[in-house]
């Protein structure tokens, strides 16, 4: 498997994953352009995607998704209520709808539900023979019975939106400083950092912070946070790395 984020914040989330069979866009959440541009600094044409999954219906996730299908013909990947409000699509003719997993030549993925103020939000868990790729952003918590699908993968690429200090004495109103910090917003740094104390594993190689907080968080905040949770934690594991909002991460392969 290889995996890239193409980038990550509030302004746009996209990640691009390929198997020896598909090449597969997380989400399309920044303009044709920039989609096409940062596929082509990885070699890969946009015409090559297989597959768009969906994982919710904010404008950072799909803002590309109908100039996108206009150009390319992928299969947009979605449950039913998304598609049902997302009448844009209502005719498209590649469309795959997913319940609970979807089961492609060499590849699974689990579309687990997260916490987010959106239509049947989803996270997922993409595995391919014995390789896996854990993608969790855009959630206030993580429910525990999904920790049978989460625990100790190679790759993941989880929620680090904000730090709670700094959203609570920021300039956000308080109404939106609610929303985040809900059952229903983001994962803060703390949040992010206790959880994946508690799944990563002996499998695990890489972990990618995402979807950091322009206003609310930096990538210092965030890195420091995970260490001294894990220092706490015994926790003996450093390949850690923050997606950038506007850039794109490295090619990870496993």
């Amino acid at each position: 498997m290889k995996v890239c984020v193409l980038g990550s914040g509030s302004g746009g989330n996209s990640t691009y994953i390929e198997t020896n069979n598909y090449k597969i866009l997380i989400d399309i959440g920044k303009n044709r352009k920039y989609i096409v541009d940062k596929l082509a600094e990885i070699n890969v044409k946009a015409e090559d995607i297989d597959y768009i999954f969906i994982s919710h219906l904010h404008d950072d996730h799909i803002s590309a998704l109908n100039t996108f299908l206009k150009k390319y013909h992928p299969t947009i990947v979605i449950s039913a209520a998304m598609f049902n409000e997302l009448t844009d699509i209502h005719n498209y003719e590649h469309i795959l709808i997913y319940e609970d997993e979807v089961i492609l030549k060499d590849l699974k993925v689990y579309c687990i539900h997260s916490s987010h103020d959106a239509t049947d939000s989803r996270n997922f868990i993409f595995e391919s023979g014995t390789h896996s790729v854990v993608y969790v952003t855009d959630t206030g918590y993580v429910n525990h019975k999904n920790f049978k699908y989460l625990t100790n993968k190679e790759i993941y690429l989880f929620e680090s939106n904000h730090d709670i200090e700094k959203l609570q004495h920021g300039s956000y109103p308080d109404w939106l400083k609610k929303r985040v910090l809900s059952d229903y917003g983001h994962l803060s740094n703390n949040a992010c950092s206790v959880y994946l104390s508690k799944l990563i594993g002996n499998n695990t190689k890489k972990i990618y912070l995402m979807h950091l907080s322009k206003e609310n968080n930096t990538e210092e905040l965030a890195l420091n946070e995970i260490h001294n949770v894990f220092k706490t934690y015994n926790i003996s594991f450093n390949d850690i790395k923050c997606a950038k909002p506007d850039s794109i991460s490295e090619i990870i392969n496993i």
